[in-house]
């Protein structure tokens, strides 16, 4: 059994500000040596602010930020924090359950590439967010201040090209887009690199699972209820899949038997997050391993998140902080154990 901490960033500020004091929130930290590790050196910095200016142009903001609070060059910062030309990342495994009233997911993959923090940000040109931080400007998952949750799903490498990483797509979205119908149209026109599943939902029940690769994207809705995980279910995508998806089909049996229950957020919350569960992994050494579970009730405004093996739950009433009322915890503590 090994520690596990996650730490948690508020920030209220301009988009640069935010950059800066991430920078130094994660200055000397190990995911910051990793990102330097695994990263190419230089990207066309020419290509990523074109696409950036097109869907996020405060990013780049936050990217100067981070520059200049690391102390490292414009490119370098983007080859490290954009998500932008990055390297093919191992298989990871994502599941998450919609419903009308409530999105709930877990993020199964590896601590040794996983940035441990849980952010809460109020940017001036953006809706405000709260999410976990993939590659420090990314989101592995998260909502905004209008009630659109998302999060990726990892499906396969098939066809990778030069494009945005889909933890900068959420970013993107959750920063930029009220519902479900404008999260898909901004996910249609993003250049993805990888094949993935993003899973949609917003506060008028509207749902949808997003598949896309670097030539297609394609869209699956839901009416009142909707499953997601890690391989394409639409014909005309599914040989893309991994040859090996079995895993994946039974997790999504799994959730459709869930939906039979009827069960509430704290309900469905609580089956996800238990270790006993069959959407609970232990496999961290071959990067399948559950890190954390995170839910929003679009009628409360109601997110409830934790992670593994954690005797803490974040209940946070997102309408509150986003009118200025910041949460007391500074982190979350928990274990890793293989199974």
């Amino acid at each position: 059994m090994s520690s596990f901490k996650v730490s948690i960033f508020q920030i209220r500020d301009s988009c640069f500000q935010i950059g800066l004091k991430t920078a130094d929130k994660v200055r000397n930290t190990p995911i910051l040596k990793t990102f330097e590790s695994i990263t190419k050196q230089e990207i066309d910095l020419h290509n990523m602010k074109s696409i950036y200016t097109t869907f996020a142009p405060h990013l780049l903001e936050e990217l100067e930020g981070l520059a200049q609070g690391l102390g490292i060059s414009p490119g370098r910062a983007a080859a490290l924090f954009s998500g932008y030309d990055v390297p093919k990342t191992e298989a990871m495994g994502c599941s998450a359950l919609l419903t009308s009233e409530y999105y709930v997911r877990n993020y199964d993959f590896s601590p040794a590439l996983y940035d441990g923090i849980f952010s809460l940000v109020q940017a001036d040109q953006a809706f405000a967010t709260a999410g976990y931080n993939l590659q420090i400007l990314g989101r592995h998952d998260g909502v905004n201040e209008k009630g659109l949750v998302a999060g990726l799903h990892f499906v396969s490498h098939d066809g990778y090209a030069k494009g945005v990483s889909p933890w900068a797509a959420i970013r993107m979205v959750l920063d930029q887009c009220s519902t479900v119908d404008e999260a898909v149209a901004m996910m249609k026109e993003i250049p993805h690199s990888a094949c993935y599943n993003f899973s949609l939902g917003d506060r008028k029940g509207n749902m949808a699972e997003v598949e896309a690769n670097s030539e297609n994207v394609l869209v699956r809705y839901g009416e009142s209820t909707l499953a997601c995980v890690n391989h394409f279910q639409d014909d005309r995508l599914t040989s893309k899949n991994r040859e090996s998806i079995a895993g994946s089909i039974q997790r999504n049996k799994h959730l459709w038997g869930l939906m039979d229950k009827r069960l509430s957020h704290h309900d469905m919350f609580h089956h996800f997050k238990n270790v006993d569960s069959p959407i609970f992994f232990t496999d961290y050494g071959n990067l399948f391993g559950t890190l954390h579970t995170f839910s929003y009730s679009y009628q409360h405004s109601r997110i409830l998140t934790t992670i593994a093996r954690s005797s803490q739950v974040l209940d946070i009433n997102f309408r509150d902080w986003v009118g200025g009322e910041d949460i007391r915890d500074g982190a979350l503590s928990g274990s890793i154990q293989e199974g």
